[in-house]
């Protein structure tokens, strides 16, 4: 039998769960990444944590899984 815990990921606006599912919005590449404030007015953190780097890839993969993309 095969249990997984379901995590919950802090979803703040330029925090790393948010920064994965916009990539994934805007059909970018998964290049995990976050930002200590606001996003593209605070700097940007490309050097993360185990847990950092879950959290983006679980932003980007929900997003996958939803199917929202930015229509051009």
């Amino acid at each position: 039998m095969l249990t997984t815990e379901a995590k919950t990921y802090n979803k703040r606006h330029g925090g790393p769960y948010d920064r994965g599912g916009a990539d994934s919005y805007y059909g970018r590449p998964a290049i995990p990444h976050y930002f200590e404030g606001a996003t593209y007015q605070s700097n940007e953190i490309t050097d993360l944590t185990d847990d950092e780097v879950a959290a983006y890839m679980a932003g980007y993969e929900d997003n996958e899984l939803n199917g929202e993309k930015k229509e051009w």
